[in-house]
């Protein structure tokens, strides 16, 4: 069943043959976008939609998610709004929550944050494990998110269990807990971070991930200068999260190689962290994603369009560069930017991923912040 999507005043494809395209139209058909262009040349389909003069973008591509989780941290949340400085120690909270919750509770909150996110333009979502932190937590974890999500992380390098010696679990999940979780996942990642796993503990649980034949990602330099770019870069990660606080040397090195610059400014608000210095990043050269980061802790919100205005607000980013960090850049952090049901991009032959804005522009994400502006969204050709 093909429908033909016409009457869009502006539409950003983030193809660089096509650019952003005014009066253009799109026609779905199944799962794929089958053909984009001027809307006086587009060919008849089986159905038409006019969007008024409204703009279109690919749906949002969320790289960094912790959506299966269980319990509540508003507690901590707010001692934090307090003056009380984050510590990564109070994952702990989440994972006894979590530990204790059902399949059927953690399925039922992964599917309501899922839905949350959906409903404001995001189509491709990424979650890790890492609140289980025990063989069959983790496995059960990923399980549930795999029947879900499009893209699974294995985070049991999230954090040191209490009452657990660290080289102890840092070989139990380099071991056992990885041979178990293998099967669901398609990425491994390490909170490389004082308070965490340090550069020699990160870089054990990686190769060993990487020999599994996963592919990497890393928490890094989150609360403070730290390996996690270098390891990330030297080990070919995909991608490099947080980057909160960044040398010139952390910079160069991504602007200089394959791994994405992935930016988490809710988090940083959240934290009281300072924002990522993404001007510095895109003026080097190097592949910026920005994500919502989506956790009890840290970043309680499932808004990319927060994250994009914040950007541009308040990150010197252009509405261009945010936008596309926030639908391209994601894409490229899970290497799904290319090929056959390619997300993040809107040519023939991609996903049929798109999100119709309630403004005539990509530039009112920025220009009226908090304002509700999705109209619509298409997922996999089909009106969520």
């Amino acid at each position: 069943m093909s429908i033909l999507i016409t009457g869009i005043g502006e539409l950003t494809t983030n193809d660089d043959e096509l650019g952003s395209l005014a009066d253009a139209a799109v026609v779905l058909d199944g799962e794929r976008v089958a053909w984009v262009g001027p809307a006086a040349a587009a060919p008849d389909a089986d159905s038409r939609v006019d969007v008024g003069g409204r703009a279109v973008l690919p749906g949002w591509v969320d790289s960094h998610t912790h959506l299966l989780f269980a319990g509540d941290r508003t507690a901590e949340f707010s001692a934090r709004m307090a003056g009380k400085p984050y510590q990564a120690g109070g994952i702990a909270v989440t994972v006894e929550a979590t530990r204790a919750a059902s399949d059927a509770e953690l399925l039922k909150n992964l599917l309501l944050h899922v839905g949350e996110a959906n409903r404001q333009g995001t189509t491709t979502i990424e979650t890790k494990t890492g609140y289980g932190l025990t063989v069959a937590d983790e496995v059960r974890a990923a399980r549930i998110a795999a029947s879900v999500v499009d893209d699974v992380t294995f985070l049991g390098a999230h954090l040191v269990p209490p009452g657990s010696d660290a080289e102890s679990y840092v070989d139990l999940v380099r071991g056992d807990m990885l041979s178990a979780v293998a099967p669901f996942v398609r990425w491994a990642d390490v909170f490389c971070e004082t308070g965490a796993f340090d550069e020699t503990q990160s870089r054990a649980v990686l190769k060993s991930a990487q020999e599994a034949g996963l592919g990497l990602r890393v928490h890094g330099n989150q609360l403070g200068p730290g390996p996690g770019v270098r390891l990330a870069v030297e080990l070919g990660a995909a991608s490099v999260d947080h980057c909160t606080h960044l040398t010139p040397s952390d910079v160069d090195s991504l602007a200089n190689s394959a791994t994405v610059a992935t930016l988490l400014p809710a988090c940083d608000l959240s934290t009281r962290q300072p924002l990522p210095d993404a001007r510095a990043l895109l003026d080097a050269g190097a592949t910026v994603a920005l994500a919502s980061n989506c956790n009890p802790g840290s970043s309680y919100t499932s808004s990319m369009a927060f994250c994009v205005a914040t950007a541009v607000l308040q990150m010197r980013m252009s509405v261009d560069e945010a936008v596309r960090a926030a639908t391209w850049g994601g894409a490229r952090a899970l290497r799904r930017e290319t090929g056959d049901g390619a997300v993040g991009v809107i040519r023939v032959g991609a996903r049929a991923d798109l999100h119709v804005l309630d403004a005539p522009s990509t530039t009112h994400l920025a220009y009226r912040p908090g304002v509700p502006l999705t109209h619509s969204v298409y997922r996999r050709g089909a009106r969520l």
